[in-house]
């Protein structure tokens, strides 16, 4: 069925004199006469049945309808900007893939190892957003996420890919002179915000003492609480994964058990299983599937 949708230079002409609030200063953005703007939104108004601007004498004002719909056409017209801007800078030979990631797990283990991908693939852009929550992917423009487990993640194909374990992590000098045994109930403890128990479960499962486990500085990423370990400001909870590097050059240390009470399982998220004729999508999955089982501190 043919689509009942109004023409893309009525839609910009309605956009811009709503966005000024004035059909002359529309016209200047768009090179046109302010004429020219006026009949184009003459013809959306027309086309739409609905009055979207009271004119008063020299003067114009969006109505109620039209403000929500400004705000709608606004999104829709930055939307197809994007995506044309996207789709322009794609190589011609090529191929891309559209992946949502958590954003810790991204910057401190996915980035650094795309080299390897890269070299493997070079004919495959792959292009990284940030997703913080789960999501239904169906119709999301991404072709994966890598996230934790999840009944969101329900009907779809999932591959589990690292399982995360917490580990007290410190600068070094924090330890200077203190026994270890007693020094995690000393030290300034840093929290991630959204595990606010993850100290008092950890305190429950490792038998340390800890006599206030909820005091100390929250912060949003595990990426934070690891800069600020760091810059010696505490001891923070983090997982093993992410603290690798640092702890095989000793710019971190960590002298206490792993945690697993408030552990997680990350997983590859695709809409459907991947077939042989989805060469991009499978690239990633079988290479990333791989990565995760011989994963390591970078060298």
């Amino acid at each position: 069925m043919r689509r009942k949708i109004p023409s893309h230079s009525a839609l910009m002409a309605f956009e811009a004199a709503a966005r000024h609030g004035s059909f002359a200063r529309a016209a200047d953005e768009l090179a046109l006469t302010e004429g020219a703007i006026s009949r184009q939104i003459g013809r959306l108004e027309a086309f739409l049945g609905v009055v979207l601007f009271e004119r008063i004498g020299n003067r114009v004002r969006l109505r109620p309808n039209g403000e929500r719909y400004a705000v709608q056409i606004r999104e829709t017209l930055d939307r197809l900007a994007r995506d044309s801007q996207y789709l322009m800078g794609q190589p011609s030979d090529g191929a891309s893939l559209d992946i949502a990631v958590l954003p810790t797990f991204a910057m401190r283990w996915l980035i650094p190892r795309l080299k390897r991908f890269q070299e493997r693939h070079p004919s495959i852009t792959l292009h990284l957003a940030e997703k913080m929550e789960p999501f239904v992917l169906a119709g999301s423009g991404f072709d994966a996420a890598i996230h934790f487990e999840h009944p969101a993640w329900t009907g779809m194909r999932t591959h589990r890919l690292l399982h995360e374990v917490l580990v007290p992590v410190c600068h070094p000098t924090l330890l200077d002179g203190k026994d270890v045994a007693t020094a995690l109930d000393t030290l300034p403890r840093l929290h991630r915000r959204q595990n606010p128990d993850a100290w008092l479960r950890y305190a429950e499962e490792s038998g340390i003492m800890l006599s206030n486990p909820a005091i100390g500085a929250r912060y949003d990423l595990h990426a934070m609480l690891i800069e600020a370990t760091l810059a010696g400001l505490g001891v923070a909870l983090v997982p093993h994964l992410y603290v690798q590097s640092e702890l095989a050059d000793g710019r971190l240390v960590a002298p206490w058990p792993e945690g697993t009470s408030v552990s997680k399982t990350f997983c590859l998220v695709l809409p459907e299983p991947i077939r042989l004729s989805d060469g991009p999508a499978q690239a990633f999955a079988s290479w990333i599937i791989h990565e995760t089982k011989t994963t390591g501190p970078l060298v």
